[in-house]
């Protein structure tokens, strides 16, 4: 009940904020893209595909906001910002004269209403997965927060394969044809391998694949050319901290971003068969956050992983020790060596 009284305030600081600076998103064409895991490389190789078609344009994502080539700093935690630094942001790229606005959007602001206000050309939804529910309560709510941002976008663009696509046929009802958009690595998807080339990217990994693609179906839908969008895939490169090899001599360091079960178990299946020796795992988990998953990354880890060193991951006020003894409730006994080391610069220096 409070969240709601909460999201009713939200709604008319939006209005006030689009009023203040004079609903600057009408006049550009907004990519919007929600999900649980991709959202950022997904942003960034669309706007990339986007800039090397001579276009341009802004973005925002969970790393930064970047207005006509300028890097701003939205931060600390900060994926989609408030209402009022959003459209001061969306103001900014329309004085710049950017055309098109690239937006990551979490289920947070759309359920705040942070995005009232804001036209979406093109919606696209990654997939959904059991995450945040210490704040939505139920996966059925999380599907249904995404589910608005693809109610209020012109054009849809879902993944095919993803298990929230069963739940989508009533908003797919309410579009046309040509402005419901698939894509995945099954043949029924509208974007898939076998329609679209998409070989020649610097991208990891299977789920890389369903990121490269969303960004493809999105230009397309955009109308930018076969020719542009192939060429931009091969001079993309991942965005910090997503697969970021930031040492490769007599052994590799990878940084990833991956905070979710999901996420986790795709990159560290995606690393597992390029690696000979033994992969050496240093994660934690954020404090007062979706305690339930906790146990499913220390399961996950300890299958793909020789040596797992659980470690502080931002707990805010949670302790540490707790956090730790609930992620290695899931590691299964006998499959990996386990280490704790709860100060996560000594974490770091161990493993290497």
């Amino acid at each position: 009940m409070w969240q709601r009284i909460k999201n009713i305030y939200h709604f008319f600081v939006a209005i006030s904020a689009n009023i203040i600076f004079f609903f600057p998103s009408r006049k550009m064409k907004v990519v919007a893209v929600t999900g649980t895991d991709g959202k950022t490389t997904t942003v960034s190789l669309i706007y990339h595909i986007l800039k090397r078609s001579g276009a341009k344009v802004s973005m925002i994502s969970s790393i930064a906001a970047v207005i006509d080539g300028k890097v701003y700093d939205t931060g600390s935690h900060v994926t989609t910002p408030d209402a009022f630094p959003l459209q001061k942001f969306l103001r900014k790229a329309r004085e710049k004269k950017s055309e098109y606005f690239v937006l990551e959007i979490t289920s947070h602001a759309i359920d705040q209403n942070r995005i009232v206000g804001i036209p979406i050309k093109v919606g696209v939804l990654t997939n959904v997965t059991n995450e945040h529910l210490d704040y939505h309560k139920t996966y059925d709510i999380y599907l249904k927060t995404k589910i608005k941002l693809l109610k209020k976008s012109k054009i849809c663009v879902v993944n095919n394969d993803d298990s929230s696509y069963m739940f989508l046929p009533e908003i797919k009802s309410q579009k046309t044809q040509k402005n419901w958009i698939t894509y995945g690595l099954s043949e029924s998807a509208d974007y898939n391998e076998g329609t679209f080339d998409i070989k020649e990217n610097n991208l990891l990994g299977e789920f890389n694949k369903y990121n490269v693609l969303a960004s493809v179906a999105t230009c397309k839908a955009l109308g930018i050319t076969d020719e542009t969008i192939k060429k931009a895939l091969k001079t993309f490169h991942i965005p910090i901290g997503r697969v970021d090899y930031v040492y490769q001599e007599d052994f590799s360091v990878m940084i990833d971003f991956a905070h979710t079960s999901n996420a986790s178990e795709q990159i560290l299946k995606a690393v597992r068969p390029t690696v000979k020796g033994n992969i050496i795992h240093v994660f934690g988990s954020a404090g007062e956050r979706d305690v339930l998953k906790r146990p499913f990354l220390g399961e996950i880890s300890s299958e793909y992983c020789d040596i797992v060193i659980l470690t502080a991951e931002d707990p805010r006020r949670e302790d540490v020790n707790t956090i730790i003894a609930e992620i290695e409730v899931g590691i299964k006994k006998g499959k990996c060596e386990v280490i704790r080391i709860p100060d996560r610069q000594e974490a770091i220096q161990a493993a290497i």
